[in-house]
């Protein structure tokens, strides 16, 4: 391992996790994932702990440790749904066509993206037709991909009904469906969501007149999670949504993460902790250009607590 990066410390001592974790930086993976998690949960103090590999620094995977601690903050979400459905093959199919056309487009490189539309168009031509055929079929399965997204108990079925969710050309209609798929019991129907909603919220600043509104109050509870994807993806939606500089959503994140975020921001792992550094800048009124440049100039600390420090006399 070249990195490991702690989220969800408050009270409980990092020497006592990283004795319980086991490894250090520079050693190998621990074998099982579970071991580790529940040697972290017999800490005093720790309710939950879960514990992701991501890839890489300098070749090496990145461990990212998340603890929920007692009486934290964190978000609650909703049981799995009962129903036995499904989506239509011809959905299914599609998405999956998407799925490796996007994968052999990142061995050759070519994973180029952009919002303007409200969804991912994939500079790749075989991978933006893919996506444009999700548009007309998002269209034409409306109910089926809202009924599967709220009632199927298939997690794989949800996380693809969010995806495809966000193809639909009138994104105004399908936000509260988004929304309701952020408090999911599934991470990865999250993740999706999130995501969806991140590019709504391109779309959102660049045209007003199409009414999309993005609510950032889930999107700001799964910064306490313990699931790291549920982090950065609602990292990543609310730096869309923050590019305006919207200041109710930045007086949400004043009031319920500023805390998460400054962790997040000292993370070892500069690429992973870059947004969150950007976002509490943000949400204590500093100056764009003076955040990247402080990250520029090697002052990520300094700026950090010049962001709490702001927070406190707002």
């Amino acid at each position: 391992m070249g990195i490991i990066d702690f989220y969800g410390l408050r009270k409980v001592s990092p020497a006592r996790l990283e004795q319980a974790l086991g490894v250090r930086e520079g050693d190998a993976m621990p074998p099982s994932k579970t071991a580790v998690e529940e040697s972290l949960e017999a800490v005093p103090g720790v309710v939950r702990a879960r514990v992701e590999a991501v890839c890489c620094a300098s070749g090496k995977a990145i461990l990212f440790v998340g603890i929920e601690e007692k009486g934290a903050p964190h978000p609650e979400f909703r049981p799995i749904p009962p129903k036995e459905i499904t989506l239509p093959a011809s959905i299914l199919e599609t998405y999956r066509e998407l799925l490796s056309a996007v994968e052999q487009a990142a061995r050759r490189g070519e994973l180029g993206e952009d919002f303007v539309e409200g969804h991912s168009r994939m500079a790749d031509p075989a991978s933006r037709a893919l996506q444009q055929r999700l548009v007309t079929l998002a269209s034409e399965h409306l109910s089926a991909l809202r009924d599967v997204l709220r009632n199927s108990a298939d997690d794989e079925q949800r996380a693809i009904a969010a995806a495809v969710l966000g193809y639909a050309p009138q994104k105004s209609t399908v936000v509260d469906d988004l929304q309701f798929a952020l408090q999911d019991s599934d991470e990865k129907v999250r993740a999706n969501a999130a995501r969806a909603l991140s590019a709504f919220a391109v779309l959102a600043r660049r045209d007003a007149e199409q009414g999309v509104k993005v609510s950032p109050t889930w999107l700001v509870e799964m910064l306490h999670s313990i699931v790291w994807s549920d982090r950065q993806a609602a990292c990543q939606a609310l730096l869309n949504l923050t590019e305006d500089r919207n200041a109710d959503v930045l007086a949400l994140i004043r009031e319920r993460a500023m805390d998460s975020l400054a962790e997040m921001a000292r993370w070892k792992s500069l690429e992973h902790a870059l947004p969150a550094y950007i976002l509490l800048g943000r949400a204590a009124g500093l100056a764009e250009a003076d955040i990247h440049s402080e990250w520029e100039r090697g002052n990520r600390e300094q700026m950090i607590r010049k962001a709490l420090s702001a927070r406190k006399r707002r």
